[in-house]
């Protein structure tokens, strides 16, 4: 069936500037990190990113590893696309990443040189059957390649016309200044930093979101869920379809589950009951509540949670004092699996 996008799309949703820049982000994005590989059916793809468009989240992001296996995510991102999306494409934001392991050999293993970069972006085009991607991101950093390089790999494709914008995910705050500084020398803004970032995971706080304000950068969080953990889903233990427990789920590992975490976990879902929300909504609403956030990545199952998640957006107000309950059990919960990437200074 023909697919025909609401015409309500842009009623409810809500937008910020990302930085200093001209382009605007809902405050909500989605993230095809799991359930857009082969062992999701393209049927249940379909109705996700129908249901994500149709409540006005017109950015969606992608990395040229997810899946599994690797690519899949963007094949199948590509081929519905093609079908349902393609007379949209001015009204989409399309992001994609390159920094971990792709492919065989010594130029597919990841990092930063300008060989991987160039290279896995074109192969994430034609994936996607795409001219261009809107944000094309550094996936990561990497210690074994000049900078230099990595950025100017990132402001050829810019200059190829094959992406819009140009980001970095998981860098540290000193290594995001010093990429915007070598992007400035080609003429190339550092528009966005992905970071990971939730109620167990506050490493951002510290100096990643000054630095961006500095730099007049925006910032698109994810993992604010933490990967589900903060949901009714481990409220009473660990269930059966747990990610943990399927599929390409090895990066929520049972060590994130920890009585210690858990317990702080029940008691949010306490001020979050108080608030007339969902734990999953108050921890993306609570992400939120820096004006310095551009907007936060969702992930999803089904297209019931991607309606859970927006719902967030009726009620992003906190009182002082319910900030200061969660800063009592929001602390670090050992779960950032990206700390080895952001922590060269």
């Amino acid at each position: 069936m023909t697919y025909h996008a609401s015409p309500h799309r842009y009623e409810a949703m809500q937008y910020r500037r990302c930085g200093r820049s001209g382009l605007q982000l809902p405050l909500m994005s989605l993230g095809l990190w799991h359930n857009f590989g082969d062992t999701n059916s393209l049927a249940s793809q379909r109705d996700m990113l129908r249901t994500a468009f149709d409540l006005g989240i017109t950015h969606f992001d992608l990395a040229n590893n997810y899946g599994p296996p690797y690519g899949s995510a963007e094949s199948n991102f590509g081929q519905l696309f093609k079908a349902d999306f393609q007379p949209y494409r001015d009204e989409l934001i399309i992001s994609t990443k390159a920094g971990w392991d792709m492919w065989p050999g010594p130029y597919g293993q990841g990092g930063g040189s300008r060989k991987y970069v160039l290279a896995s972006l074109d192969q994430s085009l034609q994936r996607m059957g795409l001219d261009y991607v809107d944000i094309f991101y550094s996936h990561r950093f990497d210690p074994d390649t000049p900078l230099e390089e990595t950025m100017g790999a990132l402001a050829h494709a810019v200059q190829q016309g094959k992406a819009l914008y140009v980001g970095v995910s998981s860098y540290s705050a000193e290594k995001t200044a010093e990429a915007a500084r070598l992007l400035a020398e080609w003429k190339v803004p550092c528009l966005i930093h992905q970071p990971s970032y939730n109620m167990l995971n506050r490493w951002i706080e510290e100096d990643l979101l000054d630095t961006l304000a500095a730099q007049g950068m925006g910032c698109i969080t994810f993992t604010a869920l933490a990967q589900g953990i903060l949901s009714d889903k481990y409220l009473n233990g660990i269930p059966q379809d747990s990610r943990v427990n399927r599929p390409g789920g090895g990066s929520l590992q049972k060590a994130h589950l920890s009585d210690e975490n858990l317990a702080r976990v029940r008691g949010l879902n306490e001020i979050a009951k108080a608030r007339g929300q969902t734990l999953a909504q108050m921890a993306l609403a609570w992400v939120l509540r820096d004006p310095r956030v551009t907007s936060t990545l969702i992930g999803a199952s089904s297209s019931a949670q991607i309606r859970e998640n927006v719902a967030a957006l009726q009620n992003l107000a906190f009182s002082a004092r319910e900030l200061a309950d969660i800063d009592q059990l929001a602390r670090e919960g050992d779960i950032n699996l990206w700390a080895g990437s952001s922590s060269h200074k």
